[in-house]
């Protein structure tokens, strides 16, 4: 269904309003800058790691993702200690055992977490690297695990390699193509990061789920020319970004005409919601992320 000229208008005023430097102050995108531009690797994973965990209340897990990138500075007593280090020296001075860190994840769930971001590092140069890898390459590259980690990893706790776990195809059609195209479709990315780490339960999984968190962190790397997303890999194409299917989203993308008004949280549903953005902003439809997401915080 066509989208209505009011409603492009009033969305693409909105983005304008809400996509500033100013919305990282409160948002999980301030860690985004946590590490100078200059250090790929560091903010890679401090951006990833900070879109693994935000969910729930900014209150609760905005402090919860400094601890960790403290935990990291902690490590040496001389000097803080970039991210990539400490996670490859294994997080020993992070707390291990059942108790929880944040709402359902405890610190053993953390720690596989880390693990595997560190056999990423350990065989690549950077997370982005190893991702463009399976994206140009259309295959998973094997990995070894860190052959000495500071602190012995508990049971359960040690790296996988992700070419031994996968269970469905990665061949996606774009969520923009033509049903029609005859072209072939590409790995896309938010499948190749989910499946990139099979054992960490904090990464979203499974074909139906809209997975908002690993969205909302493509939308930081891809973007372009934002005050707010970086947009350092430039290798992937921001028009194939799918919008982050956050609650404020939803609602105002219902309210609005923009969803069926009993539409579930879904990937079908983003796919859906992305297609019509993309009439609204050509090329770059995730920047109608920050026209509802902003709408829909002011009005709560």
């Amino acid at each position: 269904m066509p989208v209505q000229k009011e409603l492009k208008e009033k969305l693409q005023k909105l983005a304008l309003k809400y996509e500033t430097p100013d919305f990282t102050l409160s948002d999980p995108s301030q860690f985004l800058r946590f590490y100078p531009l200059s250090q790929k690797t560091e903010v890679e994973c401090a951006a990833f790691i900070a879109s693994m965990l935000s969910f729930g209340n900014r209150n609760q897990f905005i402090p919860k993702i400094q601890k960790i990138l403290q935990y990291a500075a902690d490590f040496s007593p001389s000097s803080q200690t970039p991210l990539s280090t400490w996670l490859l020296a294994g997080t020993p001075n992070f707390p291990r055992g059942p108790q929880k860190f944040y709402r359902f994840y405890s610190f053993d769930d953390l720690r596989i977490f880390f693990n595997e971001i560190s056999t990423i590092l350990y065989n690549h140069n950077s997370l982005g690297d190893y991702f463009k890898s399976i994206y140009e390459g259309k295959d998973f590259p094997s990995l070894q695990s860190p052959k000495d980690f500071s602190a012995t990893p508990s049971s359960g706790d040690t790296p996988q390699r992700p070419d031994t776990v996968l269970s469905e195809s990665l061949e996606v059609c774009p969520p923009h193509s033509s049903k029609n195209s005859t072209e072939v479709c590409p790995l896309h990315l938010d499948k190749i990061i989910s499946q990139t780490f099979p054992k960490s339960t904090i990464v979203p999984k499974g074909k139906n789920s809209a997975n908002k968190r690993i969205h909302m962190f493509l939308r930081w790397m891809v973007r372009q020319n934002s005050p707010v997303d970086l947009g350092i890999w430039s290798w992937y194409p921001q028009s194939q970004l799918i919008i982050p299917l956050d609650v404020h989203v939803m609602q105002e993308s219902i309210k609005l005409g923009l969803l069926p008004e009993k539409s579930k949280a879904s990937y079908k549903t983003a796919l859906e919601l992305t297609n019509q953005l993309s009439e609204i902003f050509p090329g770059d439809p995730c920047r109608g992320d920050y026209a509802l997401f902003g709408y829909g915080v002011d009005k709560s």
